[in-house]
């Protein structure tokens, strides 16, 4: 039968967690009988050797490390019945491995799993003891990233080549905690998706985007499938990527040089009422060559209008210069751009914290 005693000490990589723990197995062996006043006899740990005890091994365990500070940190006590208790302090690393498809939002369940090594279950029988695992004051704990959410203990027979053992399992459940990477990189992050709407700061915003991407990278361990994280940083770049270019073309599009025109009666000339503009377009402006429909004639283009397709360039002036070009309002699309791109990006948010921490 079987109890332990833990102290979480938890500091999880990709593949491990360590945890320190005071393991206790008891068992009766009537050879060790004995007639006296004295019911229990306490024994040091010099007697450990001359008795049989357990062959129990930690299955899941990379390294384990028992006590030896300032005496071998060792229990023996052994009852007038033949009842052995035997306790030791131990410090593990343990195997756990950990799905990070949620990260940051990730939840875990990392195991314990012992057995004997060499008995199986018609030799030996593992049963846990009423309340078998009891956790220490969780005001000693370092859990840095983690919530711990509880724990549970299960039992199972395992089949081998060697025979079937019996398979004692603890699972510590673990929510990870949001507070520092909220900090460090969800919130940068958005500040620098809606600094990308209001300031003409493109490329810096897109290297600020960049430099969060790594960052958010260096607290994660190396995987190779998109974690949380990851996808909202990669939606955050992808928007101040989008706003970068949607600026790019306003201002491609507004410094286009306009045809000379001049004042002139209907002619065979295509002539809209309009005086020629003196000022174009900045981003953010509503000044779009304003007054753009009185009468001028576009003599770059032999008479042609092209101002449904914003195309004033002399190689349009062959007679196929309409096919391949694409109409572009500017004002229209900066316009709609101040709505998509705030609403797209709420709704992304909500899409993501809902599906992530409540689905």
């Amino acid at each position: 039968m079987y109890r332990i005693d833990f102290n979480l000490h938890i500091m999880l990589s990709l593949q491990e967690y360590q945890i320190d723990i005071f393991f206790a197995q008891t068992w009766t062996d009537s050879r060790l009988r004995f007639n006296s006043t004295m019911k229990i006899l306490t024994l040091n740990s010099n007697m450990v050797g001359l008795i049989w005890i357990p062959d129990t091994i930690f299955r899941n365990s990379k390294t384990a490390e028992a006590h030896w500070i300032t005496t071998p940190n060792q229990l023996l006590r052994i009852w007038n019945d033949g009842k052995i208790l035997y306790t030791l302090r131990l410090t593990i690393n343990a195997e756990c491995q950990l799905q990070l498809h949620n990260f940051p939002m990730d939840e875990h369940s990392c195991p314990l799993i012992f057995s004997s090594y060499g008995y199986p279950k018609e030799e030996m029988i593992y049963r846990w003891r009423k309340n078998s695992v009891e956790a220490a004051d969780q005001k000693s704990w370092r859990l840095y990233q983690f919530d711990f959410m509880g724990l549970r203990n299960t039992s199972e027979i395992v089949n081998t080549s060697a025979g079937d053992y019996v398979v004692m399992t603890i699972y510590f459940d673990l929510s990870r905690r949001m507070g520092y990477f909220t900090i460090q990189t969800y919130i940068p992050c958005i500040l620098t998706v809606v600094l990308s709407w209001v300031t003409a700061l493109g490329i810096t915003t897109v290297l600020t985007m960049t430099t969060l991407s790594t960052i958010a990278r260096k607290s994660l361990p190396r995987v190779s499938y998109v974690t949380a994280m990851d996808l909202f940083v990669t939606v955050c770049f992808l928007f101040v990527f989008a706003a970068l270019m949607e600026y790019a073309t306003l201002n491609y599009y507004s410094s286009c040089r306009k045809p000379n025109c001049t004042k002139k009666k209907k002619s065979n000339y295509s002539v809209l009422d309009m005086r020629p503009p003196t000022t174009v377009i900045t981003l953010n402006n509503a000044m779009y060559w304003q007054e753009f429909e009185e009468a001028c004639v576009y003599e770059c283009l032999d008479g042609k209008d092209c101002q449904s397709f914003f195309c004033c360039y002399e190689e349009c002036k062959s007679g196929s210069w309409r096919r391949g070009r694409i109409h572009i309002d500017i004002l229209e699309l900066d316009s709609y751009s101040r709505v998509f791109f705030p609403t797209s990006f709420l709704l992304f948010n909500l899409v993501y914290w809902v599906g992530y921490l409540y689905l």
